[in-house]
Parts: C-alpha cells; structure tokens; sequence
C-alpha cells in the first residue's frame, strides 16, 4: 500500500455491507488492514457495463484505492486480493453465511472509523478461514469473539476468579458479570452457572465439548451485550427466526441477500 497526496493505493480490505447510493452507485462499509473501518463512494458499480459489481461483495479479499482524506472517500480502484497468501473461493459456504453476517455486523457496531486494527484484520481474516473450511463454524465465532473483546481493550480475564484473585478451578463453578469476571459459586450450582473446566477451555481455545462450547457462547454473549449497550444484533434475530421456522422452510436456513438482508 502507498499514499500518492490524497490517494490511497492497493490497500488490502473487505467489504462488510454496501447499500445502493443515487442510480447506479453503491456506499461500501469496509473494513482495511491500515486504516480500520470507513466508507467509501462506489459510482457506477450497479451500471449494466460495471465489471465491479461481482468483485465488491463481502467476504471475499480485495485491493482497495481510494482519493480524499477522511471518511467517506471515493473508490478508484478494486482489485482481487488473498486471504493468508492464497486466494479463496469467492464466497462462504452457504451454511456459513450467516456466521459470517455476524462478524460483519460484530465490526460496523464495536470498531471505530478510520481506527486502525491490524491484529483485528488478522483475526477476522482468520476467522473467514475458519468459516470457509465448513468445519463447525460456533468454536470459531468464540474464538473470534473472545480476539475481539481483548484487541478492542475489553479482554476477560479466563485464568483468576474476579473475587479473591485466586485460579480458576477446573472442577468449580461461576458466575459471569461482564463488568466483574468470573465469581465462584460457594452454593449449589444454578442453571446460569459457568464451569470452571469451560472456562479454561475458552482461555486455550479448546472447545471439543459440548459443555464448555455452551457454556463460552453465554459467557462471550453476555459480554458483547453489555459492550453493544442495548443495540440489537440484527444476524441474531434473523438467525432465531430461522431456527424457529418449520423444517420445510429451513432450506433458506441463514439466507440473507448480498447486503446481509433476510431473504
């Protein structure tokens, strides 16, 4: 990537969400490894004769140059780029679409504008990886989701019970409070309760049982709510939705349009 006054040249990134802008143009949300998160003009992109169109869609690796400084700038050029030094297939699975709707909306509500996160890129870009290999994409979200929370200044601590400082017991049980941590339970362990071994699982990646991944989806769920500070998750929703809808109409399961809209 270089700068030429005000342009910005090859600089690799994502498209998180785009919505239609005047005719035939389009605003992209974009997430780049040296600048972080902003948008950018795209005229011309839903033109009958635009070669872009397929190329600007989330998910899948790009070269982005833009002119203007600040947020929003003007896209000049849009190339195919790689994800770890490969190029990928052009989209996610379509089981691992809606996962992947979910860490785009996870960075347009807790990332800053123009705020760089080079070690959020790598772990996002990771991520889709992980998606892409169509392995069980939830130890994934964890993973991803725990990265996070700890790039932004937000990071649990997995190894010390909140309280008395003291290590976490495998064989103990918790209570999670986002603004506290992990308090032990000197009682009979209720229904909310954390297992300890769950715990340490979370804090190695580790998460092979079915116990410990339940128990990290609660643990990162009710910390990115008290980040989000009441703001809906829309993947959520829909993703609910979907598992409360008749199995006959679960062949749409996590069908979303190419803004990340419910189809």
């Amino acid at each position: 990537m270089s700068r030429h006054g005000r342009r910005t040249e090859l600089e690799p990134g994502y498209v998180l969400h785009h919505r239609p802008w005047r005719d035939t143009s389009r605003i992209l949300d974009v997430f780049t490894r040296e600048h972080g998160r902003l948008s950018l003009f795209a005229r011309g992109v839903r033109g009958p004769k635009s070669r872009l169109a397929s190329l600007l869609q989330p998910f899948r690796p790009l070269l982005l140059s833009w002119s203007g400084h600040g947020d929003p700038g003007q896209l000049t050029r849009a190339e195919p780029g790689t994800e770890a030094g490969e190029e990928p297939r052009a989209s996610l699975p379509a089981a691992a679409l809606m996962s992947g709707w979910y860490l785009n909306e996870l960075l347009l509500k807790l990332t800053t504008r123009l705020d760089p996160q080079p070690a959020l890129y790598l772990a996002y870009e990771t991520a889709l990886a992980g998606l892409r290999a169509g392995t069980d994409p939830a130890p994934v979200l964890r993973r991803f989701e725990l990265e996070m929370l700890e790039l932004l200044g937000y990071g649990l601590d997995l190894r010390h019970e909140a309280r008395s400082g003291r290590p976490i017991e495998p064989g103990s049980y918790y209570h999670f409070h986002p603004s506290l941590g992990f308090a032990a339970i000197s009682s009979e362990p209720g229904p909310e309760a954390i297992a300890g071994a769950s715990v340490l699982a979370l804090a190695t990646g580790r998460l092979d049982e079915p116990r410990a991944l339940d128990d990290a989806r609660r643990v990162m769920r009710a910390a990115l709510d008290h980040l989000l500070e009441g703001r809906e998750l829309r993947t959520r929703t829909v993703a609910q939705a979907v598992v409360r809808r008749p199995r006959r109409d679960v062949a749409a399961d996590g069908r979303m349009d190419e803004n990340g809209n419910a189809s």
